[in-house]
């Protein structure tokens, strides 16, 4: 029998009893499905749910074949290698004992001398280049990740099951994940935020509070055909208030006209024009008829209510996340920063960054760029201040606000509403909420102590607080802002930094993100030389 995974009215809800997943009914079979949504709706959980490390309320879960599972966070022992990691310690072990001519002849019987070059084989799929011995401790969180993605090849299962592979991996990583992904032949569900890589599925899996949809192809056909969905929708829907609009004025009519022959019957009888006998019986046909008259109207008008929420059911109500901002009013003309010939590192006579000289001037875009340990975060801290050259200069000329992946600028211990204010001294309270709810903290929501926030909720937080004020900085420094981000906050937050009048410095690894909010120019820190690529 084919490999497949099956969902059979798969439900689960919270502790609390909210219904985050209800009634699944989704096949998956050797395909890869990209598993898509908002921040919060259930794609972690229905990981979960699948590999059984969670169990359904009601529903059944049915997997035939093995799986491989690649989660978002794994803490790493200190001792640990990648031959643990690969579950091939004690194979290993003993080749290096028939290597060094202490292995039984038994042992040598079971020997895998093909053993190391798969390994490297299934790493250098990856983009690593690293021995069975190494500590995954030593390895950077992006090169952990594909480290545990390679060690799932080299486990041949029937189906991955990843959860935000390319999370925190630089552009050489996220290349190497995607082309793996883009020749696996087996199944795949990929949880993911990263459209690059949903470009390369061959169906995508949309779960709302509607339910899940399935769309054949990749990113850009999903959103096609998605467009296309929510149009038709949105037309019957139209459709179903007008007929219900229609409903309620023909029974206005009918009981405006029923009131004007009432008051003419009346009228008639008191001038005594027609016997009694028959105005009694024309009063009671006319009641009669006024009677079925209503419930035939009241039954329409119910058939067009339903109608109107069966089509309203199709359309999933959400309120976006809105970034509008007001102008920074920056000269075309104004040097906003200038880096004169500097070196810099933590080390002596070992430079992270060497000789490097920048200027942006007016509203210009640069996105700093390089693999993950060539100095970005190392630049960043040179250009806030945090970090003093070695040699050459540093000037910031205009107003700045520096986004940080922690968001450090928000106090953990305050709520996001007075992080807020202390950000923002010269907004009101009305000013205040009022900015936050547009970024989709509202009423109570805003109340929230920054340190109860998901990953998600701490970001938008942070660039409420950043970009919501009146006055947002004429420089705007930000540190992978769309890590934790689900797509639709981070085309919300393109579509108001393209808007954005100001100087933007980004760090960041998704292309699709610095093409959307038109870059300019590339600093390229690649081996601590930094080299401006761009107009």
């Amino acid at each position: 029998m084919p490999a497949s995974i099956t969902l059979s009215r798969l439900s689960w809800s919270t502790p609390d009893g909210r219904a985050l997943l209800s009634d699944l009914e989704l096949t998956f079979g050797p395909e890869r499905a990209g598993l898509v949504g908002r921040n919060g709706i259930g794609k972690t959980t229905l990981l979960k749910l699948i590999s059984g490390e969670m169990r359904p309320h009601s529903g059944a879960v049915a997997v035939n074949g093995a799986l491989g599972i690649l989660r978002q966070t794994v803490q790493v022992d200190p001792g640990e290698t990648i031959a643990d990691l690969f579950g091939i310690a004690e194979a290993l072990a003993l080749l290096r004992r028939a290597e060094s001519g202490e292995a039984t002849v038994e042992e040598l019987a079971d020997a895998d001398w093909t053993l190391e070059a798969r390994v490297a084989s299934a790493l250098g799929r990856v983009g690593l280049d690293v021995g069975p011995e190494t500590l995954l401790a030593t390895m950077s969180g992006g090169q952990s990740t594909r480290a545990r993605l390679a060690a799932l090849i080299f486990a041949e299962p029937d189906f991955l099951l990843l959860d935000e592979p390319t999370n925190n991996l630089d552009r050489e990583g996220r290349a190497a994940v995607i082309d793996l992904l883009a020749n696996w032949r087996g199944g795949a569900i990929i949880v993911s935020h990263d459209r690059e890589l949903l470009e390369a599925m061959d169906a995508i899996v949309e779960l709302t509070s509607l339910g899940a949809t399935r769309y054949g192809g990749g990113w850009s056909q999903y959103r096609g055909r998605k467009a296309l969905a929510l149009a038709a929708a949105r037309r019957d829907l139209a459709d179903a208030e007008k007929r219900v609009a229609e409903m309620d004025r023909r029974t206005q009519e009918t009981a405006e006209r029923k009131a004007r022959k009432d008051r003419a019957g009346q009228k008639k009888r008191a001038k005594g024009d027609m016997p009694r006998i028959l105005a009694g019986l024309r009063k009671d046909r006319s009641e009669d008829t006024s009677g079925e008259n209503a419930r035939l109207a009241e039954r329409r008008r119910a058939q067009a209510l339903e109608a109107a929420a069966s089509a309203r059911e199709h359309i999933e109500v959400l309120q976006p996340l809105s970034v509008v901002l007001p102008p920074t009013q920056l000269p075309a003309s104004k040097s906003v920063l200038m880096i004169d010939a500097v070196s810099v590192g933590y080390e002596p006579d070992r430079p992270i960054i060497k000789d490097l000289s920048l200027a942006i001037t007016g509203p210009e875009r640069v996105a700093v760029v390089g693999p993950n340990g060539s100095g970005k975060t190392t630049f960043l801290a040179l250009v806030t201040g945090q970090l003093r050259p070695w040699t050459g200069t540093v000037r910031v000329m205009t107003d700045f606000a520096m986004f940080d992946q922690q968001v450090s600028l928000l106090d953990p211990s305050a709520s996001i509403r007075d992080n807020f204010r202390r950000l923002n001294p010269k907004t009101d309270e009305n000013a205040c909420r009022a900015a936050l709810a547009r970024f989709m903290f509202r009423a109570d929501a805003a109340l929230q102590v920054v340190s109860s926030l998901s990953g998600g909720q701490l970001l938008r937080a942070g660039l409420a607080c950043v970009l919501g004020g009146p006055t947002p900085p004429s420089l705007l420094i930000l540190d992978e802002p769309t890590n934790h981000l689900d797509i639709d906050s981070i085309e919300a937050v393109e579509a108001g930094l393209r808007a954005y009048d100001g100087a933007l410095l980004i760090v960041s690894h998704d292309e699709t993100f610095l093409r959307s909010i038109a870059v300019s120019r590339k600093l390229d820190l690649r081996e601590g030389e930094g080299r401006v690529v761009g107009s």
